[in-house]
C-alpha cells in the first residue's frame, strides 16, 4: 500500500499552536502519522484515503492571520525502508544508550541498544523531545517500577525503561501505525512484558503508576494532567515532553493545580523535557 505525504508549511504567530489544532483535524479525516519541523509538518494517509479538497475546507484554513500551504507526494512502500537507509543514521544518547535500524551494522557499544523499525512513527530518537526524554530516563532508577508511556509512538521509551527492569510497562498511542510499530519493536527487542494498547487518557481507570512518561505535545498534556494525576502513584514522577520553552509555564501551573510539583528540565532546540514529582 501507498502513501501519501502530506507536506504543510504553515505561516503563523504559534506554529505549534497551529501543528497542534491541524493534527487533530487531520485526524479526522484519515491521516495516521505526523512529522512536526519548525515551520509546520509532514502528515501520511494512505493513497486511497488521500483527498486534498478535504484537507483545504478544514476549519484551521479559516483561523485569522494563519496560512498554511499544502504539496504532497507519494510514498511507494516497496522504498520506505531505502528512504530511511538514506536518512536515518544510528544515534546515541549521552554515550550510553544506542538507537539503530535493523539495517545498521557496525554499531559501537554501549550500555542499552534499541532496534527500531522507523516507518512512518515518531520517535526514532532523532527529534529533540524524543532525545531529551532518553536522558532523562537514562539518570532514572526504574527497577521494580510500573510504567505507563502516553503516546508512545515507536516504543522507544517504553524500551528502554524495559531494558531499566522496570516491572510493568504500559505503552499507549492513538495513532494505529504507531500501536502496530510499537509492538513491532518490542519484540525486536525481546520485551514481551510491555502491554501496548491504542486510545488515549480515557483507558486510563484504576492502575496505578510509579512513572508516568508522556511525549505528546502541549495542548494534549494540558488537557491530560489531572488523567494522569489520578493514576499516578504518590511520590511518583511524572515525566513531560512534547512542549517549547514557551509553554513550561503554563505546564507547571497546570501540574501543580494537580498536586504535582515540577523538579527540573532539558531544554534542546527551545524544545523541553520536564520532571515532575507527585506530593
Amino acid at each position: 500500500m501507498d502513501y501519501i505525504e502530506l507536506i504543510c508549511s504553515i505561516s503563523a504567530e504559534n506554529i505549534q499552536e497551529i501543528n497542534d489544532i491541524l493534527i487533530a483535524q487531520l485526524n479526522q479525516i484519515g491521516y495516521e502519522s505526523y512529522d512536526e519541523s519548525e515551520d509546520g509538518l509532514h502528515a501520511y494517509i494512505l493513497e486511497k484515503f488521500f483527498d486534498l479538497e478535504k484537507v483545504k475546507l478544514l476549519q484551521v484554513n479559516k483561523i485569522p492571520n494563519v496560512e498554511i500551504d499544502y504539496s504532497y507526494a507519494t510514498i511507494k512502500t516497496q522504498n520506505w525502508n531505502q528512504v530511511w537507509e538514506k536518512n536515518f543514521e544510528p544515534i546515541i544518547v549521552e554515550d550510553q544508550c544506542l538507537i539503530r535500524a535493523p539495517f545498521h551494522k557496525n554499531t559501537p557499544k554501549t550500555t542499552y541498544e534499541i532496534i527500531i523499525e522507523p516507518k512512518m512513527s515518531f520517535g526514532t530518537g532523532h527529534h529533540e523531545t524524543t532525545y531529551l526524554m532518553l536522558k532523562t530516563m537514562l539518570e532514572m532508577d526504574f527497577n521494580d517500577k510500573n510504567v505507563l508511556d502516553m503516546g508512545c509512538g515507536t516504543g522507544v521509551l517504553a524500551i528502554l525503561a524495559c531494558f531499566k527492569e522496570a516491572k510493568e510497562i504500559t505503552a499507549i498511542d492513538i495513532d494505529e501505525w504507531a500501536y502496530n510499530n510499537t509492538l513491532e519493536n518490542i519484540e525486536k527487542n525481546n520485551c514481551s512484558h510491555i502491554k501496548v494498547l491504542r486510545g488515549d487518557a480515557g483507558l486510563l481507570q484504576k492502575q496505578q503508576f510509579d512513572v508516568i512518561i508522556a511525549n505528546i505535545n502541549r495542548n494534549i498534556l494540558m488537557d491530560d494532567i489531572k488523567h494522569y494525576a489520578k493514576v499516578l502513584k504518590q511520590d511518583g514522577t511524572l515525566l513531560l515532553s512534547g512542549l517549547y520553552q514557551k509553554d513550561l509555564a503554563m505546564i507547571k501551573k497546570e501540574a501543580l493545580e494537580n498536586n504535582i510539583e515540577y523538579i527540573s528540565h532539558y531544554e534542546k532546540h527551545d524544545w523541553v523535557a520536564a520532571k515532575f514529582y507527585k506530593k
